[in-house]
């Protein structure tokens, strides 16, 4: 047995205790697995066993594993306790909307489930009991749920408090696919109209135009707009609660794009510094963007509540309450495709991170064309056959 106390090190002891009136015997084994940075006491643990050769075996692997540098201490946390030092520590570099989004899911879901249970304790069939039981949550929200849980567990594997992440292999949901609806020509068109005059009339325009989030738009500068060469650099976006924190954070996809809209998307950027142009003059000495944002509420930046608002009443104008801002963005990919761009462009032009995501996305639009252009062609061929 190496020496007591060495890191590696552990001692086996033969215990009795009385219970109920009767003695019982057990062995217990303990291995020094290194020290304390924070007290510089010796770490411990304990192997217990009704044999001696028993947690003898069990001591041996722990020392095998120590030594070589493999040994994790299981950790004595509960994972709401984990939780509250993950998002306290480990939430530096992600955007504020979306920790705010992952606390949300913790305080409502995850910590009344599991938070009372202790990390070397969650199973992975724990874990799988868990996500069965959120059936009064859509699919897609509990893929989301699932996947804060994940990188959670994933950072406790990392800093060795648990062995394996216990949400590695669990069963979801089947998430299904959100139907989009893209405009037809002639609603795109009445929209268009219905906007002229409105606030975000050029807004409107410039989302059809482009395919870019309400939150990049409402981000845009002057100086990302390139007239010369024709293109438009998205680099940032409004945050949704500048008001309480930063003004710009990252677009969605985390990396900046650079695109070559159609020539009338600088015909309503045009309009649009003409528009900002008198609604400067009019404000004189309170006009405040000091930014040079695109689009403007007052001379500050431009809520999306406020443009969503704007925006509702514009579609209801023309008879399409259910359409959303962002199916604009759905129309344009559509259109895209009809224009007959290929996958890689569009997925640039949209931000998306992979051109899978893109074609699952779209993928359904892709098929329809394939399905016309065979029409199409079984029409040509039928023809000639004639002949």
């Amino acid at each position: 047995m190496a020496k007591k106390g060495a890191k590696g090190g552990g001692t086996i002891r033969k215990k009795t205790v009385m219970r109920d009136g009767k003695e019982y015997t057990y062995w217990e084994a303990r291995i020094t697995t290194g020290r304390d940075p924070g007290t510089g006491k010796q770490v411990q643990r304990s192997f217990t066993g009704k044999t001696q050769r028993e947690v003898r075996e069990k001591l041996q692997a722990a020392a095998v594993a120590v030594n070589s540098g493999t040994y994790t201490d299981l950790s004595r946390l509960t994972v709401g306790q984990w939780l509250d030092t993950w998002t306290r520590d480990y939430l530096g570099n992600v955007k504020p909307t979306t920790a705010n989004a992952y606390k949300s899911y913790i305080t409502n879901h995850i910590r009344p489930g599991l938070g009372a249970v202790r990390l070397e304790e969650l199973h992975p069939h724990t874990v799988q009991h868990f996500i069965n039981g959120l059936d009064s949550l859509a699919p897609s929200s509990v893929h989301v749920l699932f996947r804060v849980l994940h990188i959670a567990m994933e950072k406790a594997v990392e800093m060795n408090y648990i062995p394996r992440n216990p949400a590695a292999r669990c069963v979801l949901p089947k998430a299904e696919q959100k139907e989009i609806h893209p405009l037809t020509d002639e609603q795109a068109a009445a929209l268009i109209r219905a906007a002229a005059g409105t606030r975000i009339e050029h807004l409107v325009t410039l989302a059809l135009f482009t395919g870019f989030r309400l939150s990049e738009l409402l981000g845009l500068t002057w100086d990302a707009a390139d007239f010369d060469r024709g293109t438009i650099t998205v680099d940032k976006q409004l945050s949704a609660d500048f008001l309480r924190g930063p003004l710009f954070s990252t677009p969605k996809s985390g990396k900046p794009r650079t695109v070559m809209p159609a020539a009338s998307a600088f015909q309503t950027l045009r309009k649009q510094k003409a528009k900002q142009a008198e609604q400067q003059l009019k404000a004189g000495p309170l006009w405040a963007n000091p930014w040079g944002l695109i689009f403007t509420d007052d001379g500050g930046p431009m809520l999306q509540q406020t443009a969503e608002k704007e925006f509702s009443s514009i579609r209801a104008a023309v008879g399409l309450e259910d359409f959303r801002f962002h199916d604009l963005r759905h129309t344009f990919a559509v259109n895209s495709i009809r224009a007959g761009d290929d996958i890689k462009t569009i997925q640039g032009n949209l931000g998306h991170a992979t051109a899978a995501f893109t074609l699952d996305v779209y993928g359904h639009v892709t098929e329809a064309m394939k399905q016309d252009s065979a029409a199409r062609m079984e029409t040509f061929i039928k023809d000639v056959m004639k002949l």
